[in-house]
């Protein structure tokens, strides 16, 4: 295809490591597909492979396109690729960590696994802001907790990208739904369906909620260790952060997953059908051009908005 215009990582930095660049994109490969962004998803992630904090986990070859998380709509289809259509409206993610072209850019090549239909009820924008969070609430409530309705769940950092959309998801499920917040996110968190609400700041979780049948940690560190003292014998803890800490699972008697989240397509639809019916809702903090993709990205590191950071792209 013609060249297009992709926000590059030339080297690890800060905002000044990104830089716009002309490349070219192949045509598909099987399994792929060659879709126009529209809208890209901007992650925790992002920041962190431009800071140069994942590179023993992810060593990238310099320079590549940033992104993962994408909206727009089907250009070609490689051989082998079923479900997708050229001229389609789809979301998905196409991680250059996983082989993808990244999707920080103007056009990008992705996983067909990784890609679905968007929600027919939501404009690229708020499509772009759901796969990745979406995916990883969806898989940790209902793929390694096994939430169901009467259960008591605990999710901590209920007013971030992934804990906002996992508050929706349990609270649709059925659970008693219990988060840990600042002051000032309590309000945004009750009206997401939270029926109990700890501000992390002024109280210990540990000493308001007890004999929980299950917890999702997206903090890490000293939160997973006291998540522990609030399950009852048998609960589950999963954690997008930690690993498992033997010791305390034979103490408590629990289960401890660490979860490493795939965004499917099969997620991807079921996704969409919760949005389109209004389960759940996609909540946007700011959205930035393409060419200021490296603002985009220290506005999310620094700022920890509330709401996801879009780049407008299409």
């Amino acid at each position: 295809m013609s060249a297009i215009k992709a926000a590059r990582l030339v080297r690890y930095g800060g905002a000044d490591a990104i830089r716009i660049e002309s490349v070219s994109l192949p045509e598909p490969a099987r399994g792929e597909a060659l879709v126009r962004v529209h809208a890209a998803g901007v992650n925790p992630m992002d920041w962190k492979l431009r800071a140069g904090q994942m590179k023993e986990m992810h060593p990238l070859e310099l320079p590549v396109t940033l992104g993962g998380d994408f909206s727009g709509i089907v250009e070609a289809i490689g051989p082998g690729v079923a479900g997708l259509a050229v001229g389609a409206d789809v979301y998905g993610q196409a991680l250059v960590t996983r082989g993808a072209s990244g999707s920080f850019a103007e056009a990008v090549i992705a996983p067909a696994h990784g890609t679905a239909r968007k929600p027919r009820t939501l404009d690229h924008l708020h499509a772009a802001a759901l796969p990745l969070v979406g995916a990883s609430a969806l898989q940790a409530l209902v793929d390694h907790l096994h939430l169901a309705a009467g259960q008591r769940v605990l999710i901590h950092g209920g007013a971030g990208g992934i804990g906002s959309i996992a508050v929706q998801l349990a609270k649709h499920i059925g659970a008693h739904v219990v988060a840990t917040v600042t002051a000032a996110d309590v309000e945004y968190v009750r009206r997401l369906g939270a029926d109990e609400t700890i501000d992390y700041e002024t109280q210990k979780f540990e000493e308001v909620v007890r004999d929980l049948d299950a917890v999702f940690d997206t903090v890490g560190g000293s939160t997973y260790v006291r998540s522990f003292r609030v399950l009852k014998r048998g609960g589950r803890l999963v954690s997008m952060l930690e690993r498992p800490r033997e010791d305390l699972v034979r103490q408590f008697g629990v289960e401890s997953i660490a979860q490493v989240t795939e965004v499917t397509s099969e997620r991807l639809a079921r996704l969409a059908g919760m949005v389109d019916s209004g389960a759940v809702k996609v909540d946007l903090d700011r959205s930035y051009p393409l060419d200021q993709a490296g603002a985009a990205l220290e506005h999310l590191e620094k700022d920890k908005p509330r709401g996801k950071v879009v780049l407008a792209i299409g």
